[in-house]
């Protein structure tokens, strides 16, 4: 099945998009980019949406504009009206338990705690979509999370982060034509 959207997950607005908790946002900005795609408000969808020709394949990107919290609400509306499977559906977001700078992509699995994540699966009514996991590191102590997500990562782990997002942009068009067991072989097995 080949992916139709690509979800970046973020909090909108200037005080908020160098945050860890906006890699997915980073992800679909330099995707769009990497793909001469603009991104336009889409008040209907609740977020800034992009079209891209990625592997032939025609490929909405979506930042959602509702705040993490409300990010399925945006995914939805656009799923909903353009007819879209679940697993049809990759939704890239900030994973506190994976190292700085290292990608996975997973198929299905919980929220494990993102509210994101958590408002998607709620939405979607089902955990079957695709998921690109860009780490960011854990603080070390789970009443540090909500302050560390929300704060710009230092020179070094942004270094690692956006290696991170070349490894992935790598895969991506694996992952759009379906061939998702290459791109996470392609993925997982890096350095």
């Amino acid at each position: 099945m080949a992916i139709k959207l690509i979800v970046g997950l973020g909090n909108p607005g200037k005080d908020y998009q160098s945050h860890r908790h906006n890699v997915g946002f980073w992800f679909c900005d330099a995707l769009a980019n990497l793909h001469s795609a603009t991104f336009k408000k889409e008040a209907k969808f609740f977020g800034d949406v992009a079209q891209a020709s990625i592997a032939g394949v025609s490929v909405r990107l979506l930042k959602p504009t509702t705040f993490m919290n409300r990010s399925g609400q945006s995914i939805q509306a656009l799923a909903n009206f353009y007819q879209l499977e679940v697993d049809e559906i990759l939704v890239v977001h900030d994973e506190l338990d994976l190292e700085v700078g290292i990608a996975k992509l997973k198929v299905e699995g919980g929220h494990g705690g993102h509210n994101g994540l958590r408002d998607t699966i709620k939405a979607l009514g089902s955990k079957a979509f695709y998921r690109l996991r860009l780490g960011i590191g854990h603080p070390g102590n789970k009443t540090q999370v909500a302050d560390f997500v929300l704060h710009a990562p230092n020179k070094s782990e942004l270094g690692h982060i956006q290696n991170a997002l070349v490894d992935a942009l790598q895969v991506i068009e694996e992952v759009v034509k379906g061939n998702i067991d290459q791109a996470m072989k392609s993925l997982h097995t890096k350095g």
